[in-house]
């Protein structure tokens, strides 16, 4: 049976598909199919990150965590994760090392999220943000960050494991 796109927002769409499992059984599953996501740990030169303060609808609360954003049609990761920043922060990195990737939700959704850490930023003013998001710029230091996430102020998971995998990496 071919794919029903059940519902489709953006460049998202939920879609049920039957499928034959490793173990020869089919099933009907429903997925979210996502392009995939660039994200960003912007850091200073005196090693402060840059983080937003975005209101999240769907939670109806604000999160603090680092940019990102949804790899548009046709666009690379990287290229996603120099605009996004730019987007979101007003400022560009002339240094974007890659951290590799992490799957989110897989249980339900074909997500992969692709991690940069951006260095060498410098302001660049023709940021503007998208028509549904509300964020606000904020800097502190990897101790204060660390301790916002043992407190419960950071629950953002791709936050918390862009930075793991920029610290394992040696990054800061």
């Amino acid at each position: 049976m071919a794919n029903r796109i059940i519902h489709q927002w953006k460049s998202i769409s939920l879609v049920e598909e039957d499928i034959t499992l490793p173990n020869s059984k089919t099933v009907t599953h429903t997925t979210i199919k996502h392009p995939g996501a660039a994200i960003i740990l912007p850091l200073t030169e005196n090693g402060d990150i840059v983080l937003i303060n975005q209101y999240r609808p769907s939670l109806k609360k604000w999160l603090l965590e680092i940019p990102a954003g949804t790899i548009e049609t046709g666009e690379d990761a990287i290229t996603c994760a120099h605009r996004e920043l730019i987007e979101e922060t007003g400022l560009q990195a002339s240094e974007m090392h890659t951290l590799g990737q992490v799957t989110p939700l897989a249980g339900f959704c074909d997500e992969i999220q692709h991690l940069f850490i951006a260095k060498r930023l410098t302001p660049n003013h023709s940021h503007t943000c998208d028509d549904d998001e509300i964020i606000e710029v904020v800097t502190m230091s990897l101790k204060q960050l660390q301790q916002k996430i043992i407190d419960g102020c950071i629950t953002d998971a791709k936050t918390i494991a862009c930075l793991s995998k920029a610290t394992l990496c040696g990054y800061i």
